[in-house]
């Protein structure tokens, strides 16, 4: 279970780094769905061997172990940053203000 100090700085722009039961995953928040309800979720993107990768985390879930906080965003106008799908990491950098890695 995540703590509520931790669910309040999960935000799009946000580099987290997640422990789950099979591994850890490190990358950019994307998106955060559906508040704090049952099903609410998180979209976590990496590029991982020059192949980018998605993952949504459920947050209530048991398989996650601990959720890091990395880094904050300087500034980020959307509540889902879909478009930096589309950005190399430079313009990322540019558009967000953030360490992208």
């Amino acid at each position: 279970m995540i703590s509520e100090e931790i669910l309040k700085q999960i935000k799009p722009g946000a580099k987290v780094r997640v422990y789950d039961k099979f591994g850890r995953f490190e990358g950019m928040v994307l998106s955060r769905k559906h508040g704090s309800e049952t099903g609410a979720t998180f979209t976590v993107r990496a590029v991982v061997a020059d192949v980018p990768m998605e993952k949504v985390f459920p947050i209530n879930s048991p398989v996650i172990k601990k959720v890091e906080i990395i880094s904050f965003p300087k500034k980020v106008r959307r509540s889902k940053i879909y478009f930096v799908r589309g950005l190399s990491k430079k313009k990322t950098r540019q558009k967000i203000g953030a360490s992208v890695k």
